[in-house]
């Protein structure tokens, strides 16, 4: 990947903040005009620093009132062990975020869920009785003060 200059960083950060953006107002924000602009763009996302486009959504007005903070343990580490997991975690709809840890954790999920009883069904037929789980440990979200996707930029 080649290095970002100034001009870069300042349209990942307008795209960022507004991934609709037209490519008119966007050249006009960072001072360029229309093809050079589109031009930079497009090697960004060439050259996979923009990953893709999406809408924010409100999971509570979809119906999805709780979100649920899950840590993972398994019995074993080794790599085919762990991918099997992140393979079973690929087709739950539900899980939002999977991070592998270091420590004594070995995966941190995010789970949405429109209540309590659909999230304890999940939990209890889909996420622990998952091939390699030793022990999931819960907390359920009370409130979310801050949400922002992406990265810090110049």
């Amino acid at each position: 990947m080649s290095t970002l200059d100034k001009i870069d960083r300042r349209l990942l950060a307008e795209l960022q903040a507004e991934g609709r953006v037209t490519n008119v107002d966007l050249a006009r924000r960072v001072g360029l005009t229309a093809p050079p602009c589109l031009r930079r763009v497009r090697a960004l996302e060439e050259e996979g620093v923009i990953r893709g486009y999406h809408a924010d959504l409100d999971a509570s007005k979809l119906g999805f009132a709780i979100t649920v903070f899950a840590m993972v343990s398994l019995r074993s580490q080794a790599e085919e062990d762990l991918k099997a997991f992140e393979d079973h975690i690929t087709g739950l709809d539900e899980v939002r975020e999977c991070h592998m840890l270091n420590g004594e954790i070995d995966f941190i999920l995010k789970i949405v869920s429109k209540d309590l009883q659909s999230f304890q069904e999940f939990l209890t037929s889909k996420l622990t009785p998952a091939p390699n789980v030793a022990s999931v440990k819960t907390s359920l979200t009370i409130r979310t003060s801050k949400h922002l996707p992406g990265v810090p930029l110049d």
